[in-house]
């Protein structure tokens, strides 16, 4: 087996533990579903105002965000559950501060999408609420 097929070969076994983690946390945390949906609802209205590609890569950098966090906060509490099967302090500030990354992440989202969508959305909606 040449060098080029192994390493092939393990990026292909990396991408499946990949996937094996993205569909874990979407099974196990409510949260990832919920940012799953705003995060299509995002798009789908992205693609209704037909905003620009800068505007694109900020809503996707935003979207991964969010959910990176998420990810590592799962990876943060399941390390947290193996070392610490017990309560303790040091256990709870762990998860704390992980939860409070996917919050900051998601707020800025919050405010990332409407400072981006918002002013478009208005511009559509506007007439129709004034009966224009």
């Amino acid at each position: 087996m040449t060098a080029l097929w192994r390493f092939t070969l393990s990026r292909i076994v990396a991408i499946g533990h990949a996937f094996r983690g993205w569909w874990h946390v979407l099974k196990t945390q409510h949260n990832a579903w919920v940012h799953s949906i705003v995060a299509t609802t995002v798009i789908a209205l992205g693609f209704w105002l037909g905003i620009p590609p800068r505007d694109w890569a900020v809503l996707i950098l935003t979207i991964a965000m969010v959910f990176t966090a998420e990810f590592i906060n799962t990876a943060i509490e399941a390390v947290v559950d193996l070392a610490s099967p017990v309560q303790h302090p040091l256990a709870k500030v762990g998860k704390d501060v992980g939860a409070a990354a996917v919050l900051v992440a998601a707020l800025a989202a919050v405010l990332i999408g409407l400072l981006i969508l918002g002013p478009p959305l208005w511009m559509r909606v506007a007439p129709l609420v004034a009966g224009n």
